[in-house]
């Protein structure tokens, strides 16, 4: 079946779960097994090394019963912490012993994500997947469909989401101290892509590439590079993919900045904004690559007014890119940011602090009483909604959509275009090439569903 007509299939069936789960507002409350609040949370962990043994690390307090990666070297490392822990290089053996556990935290690649949660949720396990949830659009809405018809408890490993500047931020601008947004600015100063020498020597990245490596490095004797590639299209073993950070950069593995950072920075917007789904996206930068994400570019998203809250765009910068009002001088030059304008003031926010300019007009300001409580943890958080139904604040709906949003900017840069999205049916309706770019082809031996 072609790409467009799985889409079709497929929506027609998730439009009816997902408008049934957003009516019955069961979203961010977890409904299948749960545990008591004093009882050991089984877990799976697929993933073990990098992102996997930080977040095993934010999990050790639970009992951990499984363990799987491609990488023996790393499997080897979490085995002596864990020697009772059931031990897989595949994953979807993994779930052949599905009674072993009731929790499932992923921390693959990229592009493996989709193909690690699905079957999770499927089975009504509570998952937490490292950000960004999915490799593409099309993955994002199958995962999204899932998790409403499995009602467990979920969480994208947006970390920075628990921290209080965001929250103290998200605070100022739902009270209106700087009155109705109509316009954000979030960049970040990380270039993963197709750089330039210069490019490449500026950022300090000596493992740059223009293109794909044209012979094969020996395959690390720990890593079974066949699983690795996973659903990837078959390539020889090359450490520019090898390991991470690396195969970011490679639209078969993952998405460059944007997807990647996105999750953390457009965050914050998408949390103080009550953003949805975006009308619009248009980019800005390079030339596109049919194998490289770009290192630099800027993409300009359109939402519509959501209640009282007006028409907003939303401009993301990534590498050399900024904003006008960065390189004027107007603002602090932060290196990373997210600049909220309203019509009577702004905030300007990173990870750990935020300021309303212009200053002088805010030296009195009193903030508003913080109404949003410290999170517990990012992990914890979702632990006990796992153990008690409470409910999780990057569950999958919502990360789902703020996945969806980020990959479109990527899907503007490789069209050329700007975009004109239909998101009920997951369908830009301008630009037919885009479909491409919403569903990738999985090798064989690979299927999501």
């Amino acid at each position: 079946m072609s790409s467009q007509g799985t889409r079709r299939s497929f929506l027609s069936r998730a439009s009816a779960s997902l408008t049934a789960a957003l009516a019955a507002g069961s979203w961010p409350v977890a409904r299948g097994r749960q545990t008591s609040a004093n009882e050991r949370l089984r877990i799976a962990i697929i993933g073990t090394g990098g992102r996997g043994a930080a977040n095993l690390k934010q999990v050790a307090t639970e009992e951990i019963t499984a363990l799987c990666d491609v990488n023996d070297a790393h499997l080897r490392r979490a085995a002596e912490q864990y020697p009772s822990a059931r031990r897989e290089t595949d994953f979807r053996r993994l779930f052949d012993h599905a009674d072993e556990f009731d929790a499932v935290v992923v921390s693959t690649t990229e592009h493996t994500h989709a193909f690690a949660t699905l079957p999770a949720l499927q089975l009504g396990k509570h998952v937490y997947c490292e950000k960004p949830l999915t490799h593409d659009v099309y993955e994002a809405r199958v995962i999204r469909q899932a998790a409403a018809e499995a009602g467990v408890a979920t969480q994208m490993g947006t970390q920075i989401h628990a921290g209080s500047n965001y929250r103290r931020v998200v605070e100022l601008i739902q009270s209106g101290a700087i009155g109705p947004v109509r316009e954000c600015h979030v960049w970040v100063g990380r270039a993963w892509g197709r750089q330039s020498k210069e490019e490449a020597e500026q950022h300090q990245d000596i493992l740059h590439t223009l293109e794909r490596p044209e012979t094969a490095d020996p395959i690390p004797p720990d890593l079974n590079w066949n699983l690795w590639l996973g659903p990837a299209p078959w390539r020889p073993f090359s450490h520019q993919y090898f390991p991470g950070p690396r195969w970011y950069r490679w639209w078969d593995f993952g998405n460059g900045t944007m997807s990647d950072l996105g999750s953390h920075w457009m965050d914050l917007p998408f949390w103080a904004l009550d953003l949805d789904a975006p009308k619009t996206i248009e980019a800005h930068g390079p030339d596109p690559h049919p194998e490289l994400a770009p290192a630099s570019m800027q993409v300009t998203y359109e939402f519509a007014a959501r209640g009282e809250r007006p028409d907003v765009r939303v401009h993301w910068y990534q590498g050399t890119y900024r904003p006008p009002c960065w390189h004027n001088g107007d603002i602090p030059k932060w290196d990373s940011g997210a600049l909220f304008v309203g019509d009577d003031g702004m905030v300007l926010s990173n990870y750990s602090r935020h300021v309303l300019l212009p200053e002088e007009k805010f030296r009195d300001f009193q903030p508003p009483e913080p109404w949003i409580p410290p999170s517990v943890g990012h992990h914890a958080e979702w632990i006990l909604a796992a153990k008690t139904g409470s409910p999780t604040t990057c569950h999958f709906e919502y990360a789902g959509q703020l996945t969806e949003t980020c990959h479109l900017g990527n899907v503007a840069h490789r069209v050329g275009q700007k975009l004109e999205w239909d998101a009920e049916a997951m369908n830009v309706t301008n630009v037919s090439s885009a479909g491409a770019c919403l569903q990738r082809e999985y090798r064989n031996g690979w299927t999501l569903r």
